[in-house]
C-alpha cells in the first residue's frame, strides 16, 4: 500500500485562536481547490457560511460547484482559526477518505503547532480519529460531541472541542451540525 504525505502545509494565522484538526484530507481525485475540506460534498463550508453568514452557500462560487478557496483564506485569517490535520503521513486501507480505514504513518506534532500560534485557547477535533491521536500527545480526556474538556498547554489553560465530523457520513443536517459549531464559536467568543 501507498504511503501519502499531507498535500497541505499548516494554516496557521499569527492571531490564531482556535486550532481545527481533522485526521487527514480525501484523495486528490475528490478536491474542488487546493485548501483544506476540498471535497465538495463535504459540510465544513457551509457549516461556517450558516454561523457567519447565514447562508449555507456563503463560500461557494455561484454556477460552478467549488468553493471560493481566496475568500476562505481571507475570513480565516481575520477570524483567527488555524486548520491542519492530526495525521501527516497514512496508508488508505480502501479506495475512500474514511477514518475508519485510514492507517497513521506518522502523527503531526501538535505541541509544535501551538507553539506556532501562541494565542491558541482551544483546539477542535472533527472526528473520532483526530480525537485519539491528539490525546496520544497531549493529557486530556475526551469530550463528549459538542462539548469541551479542559486540558494545560505550557502552563495555560486550554479547550479541546469535539464537534459532529463535517462529512456527509455523518448522520446530520448541516443545519444541526452549525448549532453545534455555532455553540464553540460563541463559548470562545469568536462570534
Amino acid at each position: 500500500m501507498d504511503v501519502e504525505q499531507h498535500p497541505f502545509k499548516p494554516f496557521l494565522p499569527v492571531n490564531a485562536q482556535l486550532l481545527m484538526l481533522g485526521s487527514f484530507p480525501p484523495q486528490p481525485k475528490r478536491w474542488k481547490m487546493n485548501f483544506y475540506y476540498p471535497n465538495f460534498i463535504n459540510d465544513m463550508w457551509r457549516i461556517f457560511g450558516l454561523i457567519f453568514f447565514g447562508d449555507k452557500n456563503h463560500f461557494i462560487i455561484p454556477d460552478q460547484k467549488i468553493f471560493d478557496e481566496q475568500h476562505l483564506i481571507q475570513f480565516l485569517n481575520e477570524k483567527g482559526v488555524a486548520l491542519f490535520d492530526t495525521a501527516m503521513t497514512i496508508r488508505r486501507l480502501k479506495d475512500n477518505a474514511s477514518d475508519k480505514f485510514l492507517e497513521i504513518v506518522q502523527p503531526t506534532d501538535i505541541p509544535d503547532l501551538l507553539e506556532k500560534i501562541p494565542q491558541c485557547k482551544a483546539i477542535v477535533t472533527t472526528g473520532e480519529k483526530a480525537t485519539e491521536t491528539l490525546q496520544t500527545q497531549i493529557q486530556v480526556a475526551t469530550p463528549k460531541v459538542g462539548i469541551y474538556e479542559t486540558f494545560r498547554f505550557n502552563n495555560k489553560e486550554m479547550r479541546l472541542y469535539r464537534m459532529p465530523s463535517s462529512s456527509r457520513a455523518y448522520p446530520m443536517s448541516v443545519e444541526n451540525k452549525a448549532n453545534i459549531y455555532r455553540k464553540m464559536f460563541e463559548d470562545l467568543e469568536m462570534l
